[in-house]
């Protein structure tokens, strides 16, 4: 499986990325949305793990522009975000995102499984 995971706080993104590297992921990263398009667009990953508060572009400005590249239908997206507030999480469901995960609470299990949940 490979996965593109799109988060601008260092700490996440490597402890993130690591974990997932230990199950045998192929992950790639960007730092902001801007950087995360275009290495969608490379990469062509399984599942793109999405933060929505990043520079440049957002979380939404992302979801939006993979609909207008309709890349939306062919890669699923898991939003990635401390942003928990439901008018949010409908925002990044109507732009497209499949699920929502809260990334402040460090529950990588949680997260895995619903990774797995994409993957099959």
């Amino acid at each position: 499986m490979k996965i593109l995971l799109v988060e601008d706080d260092n700490f996440f993104r490597e402890f993130y990325s690591t974990k997932l590297r230990e199950k045998n992921v192929e992950v790639e990263t960007a730092t902001d949305g801007e950087e995360g398009l275009q290495k969608l667009q490379i990469f062509m990953p399984d599942l793109v793990l999405l933060d929505i508060i990043m520079p440049k572009k957002d979380g939404f400005d992302v979801l939006s522009e993979m609909g207008q590249l309709q890349l939306i239908q062919k890669i699923p997206v898991l939003v990635f975000s401390t942003l928990g507030q439901e008018s949010d999480v409908e925002k990044a469901r109507l732009l497209g995102a499949k699920g929502y995960v809260n990334k402040s609470f460090f529950d990588f299990d949680k997260l895995y499984a619903r990774i797995i949940e994409f993957s099959n």
